[in-house]
């Protein structure tokens, strides 16, 4: 769903860089309440694994393929402050250096697919942890049920972005039943990625999933007839080995997925692609500034390789978008833990 330039008009991109701006303020603050030692390198790797998975077209109908999108998948894992600053991280990444995503259009993307998909998705995941059973499956199935929601919204999020500041006149109820349509497909496929990876993610180390935390129920011990809650038994020290192999283990899997797998990824037109074109959107489509970069369209410019130049690239984009976030949380991290310790 990346906006190229020329899709919304200059005052409506700007208003949206002014809102991503302001959003981006509130969750490197938040950020600093959600990340820990243990939290804060998972964060990187999160945004490097959302950057992989990104280039795994999957078909979704006729002509038209989807990807995730994963503001549902960090705000599970790490946050939703955390999660909005690593969608934001892989879409300038994807920007910057491969021509995906309009420059101009950066505050829509960040709006729409950062912001929209980590809100949504994290106020369903939320509300369906309190009334189900305080189980690991619940969290499982609360995560598909919220990323299954969080991309039609987005879809229609872009569609309203149109509507104030579209550069082509078309039907906005035409646009609006196609990219909600399309995108509801689409939830599907995230749905399905997200709720498998946080329950693998479970599977090994449920005390690093954010939306996990406080699900725990208290043992009851009966006391003179009454039953009364347990004390909390102090969690067992987890070796520092356990977070690098997990931390590993994520990046060689990010690795092959953006190295390997990825060439096998539909060549569809996305669903935003796709509405675009049938519906006239696209008319005034921009070439993107960086069109002439060396990694543009997820290829390394002069090797003729389609394998290999795909691959290359993928592999860069991980290496790039961990290095950038894990830079970025870590700075997040430092900032919280040099600030004076609050009394009360």
């Amino acid at each position: 769903m990346h906006v190229p330039d020329g899709f919304i008009n200059a005052p409506i991109s700007a208003a949206t860089g002014v809102v991503a701006a302001g959003a981006l303020a509130v969750s490197l603050k938040g950020a600093r309440r959600e990340l820990d030692e243990r939290t804060a390198p998972l964060a990187g790797l999160v945004a490097a694994f959302i950057f992989a998975v990104q280039m795994l077209n999957f078909p979704v109908a006729a002509g038209t393929s989807g990807h995730l999108l994963g503001g549902a998948l960090a705000a599970i894992l790490v946050g939703p402050c955390t999660g909005v600053l690593c969608v934001s991280v892989v879409l300038l990444m994807q920007g910057i250096l491969f021509a995906d995503g309009g420059l101009t259009a950066l505050g829509v993307n960040i709006t729409d697919m950062a912001i929209v998909t980590t809100v949504v998705a994290y106020a369903v995941f939320r509300g369906l942890v309190k009334v189900l059973p305080r189980t690991r499956r619940s969290v499982t199935v609360a995560s598909f049920v919220a990323a299954l929601l969080s991309v039609p919204a987005a879809a229609l999020a872009f569609t309203l972005i149109y509507a104030l500041g579209g550069t082509t006149d078309v039907s906005i109820g035409k646009v609006a039943t196609a990219m909600i349509g399309v995108h509801v497909l689409i939830g599907i496929g995230e749905a399905a990625i997200t709720a498998l990876t946080v329950g693998a993610v479970i599977a090994v180390r449920p005390d690093l999933v954010h939306g996990a935390r406080g699900l725990q129920q208290r043992l009851k011990l009966r006391v003179d007839g009454e039953l009364v809650d347990a004390p909390v038994a102090e969690p067992a020290p987890v070796a520092a080995r356990s977070h690098r192999k997990l931390w590993a283990t994520g990046l060689v899997t990010s690795l092959v997925l953006a190295g390997f797998v990825s060439f096998y990824a539909s060549a569809s037109p996305d669903g935003l692609e796709k509405v675009a074109a049938d519906q006239g959107i696209d008319k005034k489509a921009e070439e993107h500034a960086s069109a002439d970069s060396p990694l543009a369209d997820y290829g390394v410019k002069d090797v003729r390789n389609a394998r290999l130049s795909g691959g290359l690239a993928g592999a860069i984009g991980v290496g790039v978008t961990v290095v950038a976030g894990s830079t970025v949380f870590w700075v997040v991290r430092r900032r919280r833990t040099g600030e004076p310790a609050q009394v009360g």
